[in-house]
């Protein structure tokens, strides 16, 4: 017999999503959140940010495929790869399955998610044992704004734009994203919900189209996230994320994905016509 707790992520007054639980693992508030690690009935465990759902056994394998190896397949010498948040690991995870990458960097503002993951999921923190992975327990607009390295890739694996997540969707912030990535770099970013955030989507749109070469929009879903339907947006100083694709670098790189594969990557940059017509004039190519 279930226990008759629930967990309830209310998105909006309008919206939310219940899931049943079968015990709490881990409760913590930091300084930025609290943190909750939760084992449910039908999603295995899951982690809460303020009352948020961020990730859960049973689908984060699509996030963070999707995340993770459209520009690293793109990309056709990805050695430096910089990861803002992602503090349970999966991004991580995924970017260290490309033999070519010698470096990860992952700059997480809440030391509590990572400790909670490693401890409670390890399904996607395990990977932050690699000896090519750099943690940073900081703010990541500090630190894109005094580093002096420069990236391959770099990807913003942040929540949605509350609390410690909200200057990760400022023109300030990609500026100095734009400053640290390489003259052949791509960045990808959470894009939020199509349906629920239209008006923030539409913001990093104008903020990546005004300075990157290429900015364009990418959509997966994901049973978890309200909606459905939710995005990634794409940028990059040149790279095309269609044209410069290679799909037989998919089948060569000897890689089994759950979600991710050569048909999914290209059909995921074809967007719903509502979509299309918001954002028609901010997709550059």
């Amino acid at each position: 017999m279930y226990s008759q707790l629930w967990v309830e992520e209310q998105y909006k007054e309008f919206l939310g999503l219940r899931y049943k639980v079968d015990k709490v693992l881990f409760s913590g508030k930091s300084e930025f959140q609290t943190v909750d690690v939760v084992e449910t009935v039908g999603h295995g465990r899951m982690l809460l940010n303020d009352g948020y759902v961020m990730v859960t056994e049973r689908d984060e394998f699509i996030y963070h495929d999707m995340i993770a190896h459209v520009p690293l397949f793109v990309h056709p010498n990805p050695l430096k790869v910089l990861i803002i948040g992602g503090g349970d690991g999966g991004t991580a995870r995924e970017v260290l399955r490309h033999s070519k990458v010698e470096s990860v960097t992952m700059v997480e503002i809440d030391k509590m998610v990572t400790d909670a993951c490693i401890e409670f999921i390890p399904k996607t923190a395990a990977c932050l044992s690699d000896p090519r992975v750099t943690l940073k327990f900081e703010d990541g607009v500090s630190f894109v704004k005094k580093t002096a390295e420069k990236y391959d890739v770099i990807l913003v694996d942040s929540t949605d734009p509350i609390g410690p997540a909200t200057p990760l969707f400022n023109e300030d912030f990609y500026r100095d994203v734009h400053a640290i990535l390489a003259d052949d770099g791509i960045v990808v970013s959470q894009g939020e919900s199509t349906f629920y955030e239209a008006e923030m989507q539409t913001k990093l749109m104008q903020i990546k189209n005004g300075l990157f070469d290429i900015s364009m929009l990418y959509q997966f879903t994901n049973s978890t996230y309200p909606g459905g339907l939710w995005a990634f947006t794409y940028a990059s100083k040149g790279l095309h994320p269609i044209r410069d694709f290679k799909a037989d670098r998919v089948v060569e790189s000897g890689l089994d994905f759950e979600y991710y594969n050569a048909k999914m990557h290209s059909s995921a940059f074809s967007l719903p016509t509502f979509v299309e017509k918001r954002l028609a004039h901010l997709i550059k190519e």
